[in-house]
């Protein structure tokens, strides 16, 4: 495992080395190669007056908490004389990096410990048996035995490794790239997120959409999805869904087409080609967008994780759209987990005998709001002034005429002939303006004259709605 300290840290691009200073006597000299200095928490422990090597430090720093806004790692810290704040937030780097191996994504109660204790000091805490880890709020002896089991196997720094290694990085709640919406998820915030790509998430996620819905979608639904993250592609805004079959990956395509903003929020690790039939898609978000993901590089899904992983789709976004979905779906979960943060959730209808769009159909006899393309999204979701165009109906030629008029057009019969007297007795007009509404329905087409009466033009040479204006 690989040992969390707060200098001389081991990783990407700083492999560890002689000439660090030594916490023993604050001077400087080599490392004894044992274990790291006591940074942070992080060294050294004396256990029947031998010393002996603990991962990530046997003592909490107080130091530490005052540099980190306050926060204490726990009862029992010491001070370490002023040490860098810098190599303080490597250590704390390297221990969230571990957590993701140790906690499941979404783990509240965890979440609480981390908030109270710090990362460092919770992974001290799972790793070094002091009775520390029982005095933990909700920790029972078969949830340590877990936690502990995982600990074991982890190894930050091969994960940041390994995550480098594909183009990517580890980003934490404090990095300048850490989306700060998803403090709104409290103590089911992330530990933190590997992220896939070279764009930066903070920046992406400020002006973001959720498309989601089902993956055995109908041609409808991935019509839909793509025509969605299209149209909100070239409006400039970024479309997030989870990589999976069906809506998903019509909507991740749907952006790529139109030259957009795409990211995929995944259930495993980012270095993970899941569902496999996504492969290439992967690739091309990888190259174009951004892939993230709670969990380390190589990390398998579970059914769990799907639903869980929702939970930072809707975090992570102004709003999410559902195309398809059956009452019980994901993508549902989402729409509720954006409700409860105060996101927008919409949906798009279906037909009513599609069981597929009966979940969608649910969603919008609550609180859900119904959206078609784009424009409608963006309205709620966008900045004041991001209006859709007026909706309206094809105008027709009939539309430009005044009221006199239209009655006498609508008294013409359907077939046959009628004389001016009775189409003004008709239409509650005199004979000699009916005679002139004539002439001028004449000019646009839409009467003829035959003989001493007057007659609709014939279908073919007219607008077959003319008369009656359409339905």
């Amino acid at each position: 495992m690989t040992e969390v300290t707060g200098e001389g840290l081991p990783g990407p691009g700083r492999p560890p080395g002689p000439g660090r200073e030594s916490a023993r006597d604050g001077g400087p000299g080599e490392s004894r190669g044992r274990g790291p200095d006591r940074e942070c928490g992080a060294g050294p422990v004396r256990e029947g007056g031998v010393e002996s090597d603990q991962e990530y430090g046997a003592e909490p720093d107080r130091e530490c908490a005052a540099r980190s806004g306050g926060r204490g790692h726990g009862p029992g810290s010491v001070r370490d004389g002023g040490r860098d704040p810098v190599r303080h937030r490597e250590a704390e780097r390297l221990a969230r990096a571990a957590l993701t191996r140790v906690l499941e994504p979404g783990d509240e109660r965890a979440g609480r410990w981390l908030r109270q204790t710090g990362p460092i000091e919770l992974m001290r805490r799972l790793t070094v048996e002091d009775g520390s880890a029982e005095k933990l709020p909700g920790m029972t002896a078969a949830r340590l035995g877990g936690y502990r089991l995982r600990a074991a196997g982890a190894e930050p720094g091969r994960d940041l490794a390994a995550v480098a290694a594909v183009g990517g990085r580890f980003v934490c709640p404090g990095d300048r790239e850490w989306p700060s919406q998803l403090d709104d998820l409290g103590d089911a915030r992330p530990v933190g997120l590997w992220v896939r790509g070279r764009p930066d998430l903070r920046l992406w996620s400020l002006r973001s959409v959720a498309v989601v819905g089902a993956r055995a979608c109908t041609p409808y639904g991935a019509h839909m999805a793509a025509a969605l993250a299209s149209g909100l592609a070239e409006r400039g805004w970024v479309v997030v869904s989870g990589a999976a079959f069906g809506v998903d990956g019509a909507a991740h395509r749907g952006a790529l087409a139109a030259g957009g903003a795409t990211t995929a929020v995944l259930a495993c690790g980012v270095d993970v080609a899941y569902p496999r039939g996504h492969a290439e898609l992967l690739g091309r978000l990888a190259q174009q967008g951004l892939i993230v993901a709670e969990l380390p590089p190589s990390s398998h899904p579970t059914r769990s994780r799907f639903i869980l992983r929702n939970r930072v789709i809707a975090a992570l976004t102004r709003g999410t759209v559902v195309v398809e979905a059956e009452y019980r779906s994901g993508s549902l979960v989402t729409a509720r987990q954006a409700q409860r943060l105060g996101r927008f959730a919409m949906g798009v209808p279906g037909p009513a005998t599609s069981g597929l769009s009966a979940g969608v159909h649910e969603l919008l006899r609550g609180e859900g709001l119904l959206v078609t393309d784009a424009d409608e999204v963006v309205e709620l979701v966008g900045d004041i002034g991001d209006l859709p165009p007026v909706r309206r109906g094809p105008v027709l030629p009939r539309d430009h005429l005044d009221a006199v008029t239209a009655r006498v057009l609508d008294a013409l019969p359907y077939h046959g002939v009628a004389r001016p007297r009775d189409l003004a007795r008709t239409a509650g007009t005199s004979a000699d303006e009916t005679l002139g509404r004539l002439y001028e329905l004449h000019s646009l087409g839409f009467v003829e004259r035959e003989g001493d009466g007057w007659r609709l033009t014939l279908p073919s040479a007219r607008n077959d709605d003319a008369r009656r204006g359409g339905t």
